[in-house]
């Protein structure tokens, strides 16, 4: 056994110390997904995904289904490791790697342009608060060929995300606005 020291990169996670923390980032591992499927120069976007595209299961002729199925790979150990921003785009995408269509394809552009736009971005733990808080969310019915609703979490603590999610549910749920009761 030897010791080299302080770690500095474990995983393709770069370990930044300051006076107020730790952060991880991986920014070289952006610009690695950034050059390999050319949109080092694309124009940076404000969000991953755009929730006014309904991207539904495509009817028509596929694409390249395998250089999809690249870069959704390359992004979902992404989402994992460091970037829970890009978790609920990444989880939506991946649905459909079967058969993709252009919507998918301009979908899967926005998500490499918003990382292009947020590459410094990661995870910094101050150590506060040192408390353990959850966040939760669901979606009505998102997805317009299976009728499944989009499930969501999120676990902080000391500042920074340590768990989270981003999956279509397992089951059909309905609205409880929806429903008639009988007496």
């Amino acid at each position: 056994m030897k010791d080299l020291g302080e770690a500095d990169v474990i995983l393709n996670i770069k370990l930044t110390k300051s006076e107020d923390g730790i952060t991880l980032l991986q920014s070289h591992y952006v610009e690695k997904i950034l050059s390999q499927f050319g949109n080092i120069d694309s124009n940076p976007s404000l969000t991953p995904y755009d929730p006014g595209k309904k991207i539904r299961k495509n009817k028509g002729p596929g694409r390249d289904q395998l250089r999809y199925s690249q870069i959704i790979g390359s992004l979902m150990y992404l989402a994992g490791a460091t970037r829970p921003d890009i978790s609920f785009a990444v989880s939506k995408l991946s649905r459909f790697t079967a058969n993709m269509g252009d919507n998918h394809w301009s979908a899967l552009e926005r998500v490499i342009q918003y990382l292009r736009g947020t590459m410094s971005h990661g995870l910094h733990y101050t150590g506060y608060p040192r408390v353990l808080e959850g966040y939760s969310d669901a979606n009505w019915i998102s997805d317009a060929d299976e009728l499944k609703a989009t499930t969501g979490y999120v676990f902080t603590l000391g500042g920074a995300a340590v768990s989270w999610r981003s999956c279509k549910q397992t089951i059909l749920t309905r609205s409880p606005w929806k429903l008639k009761l009988q007496h």
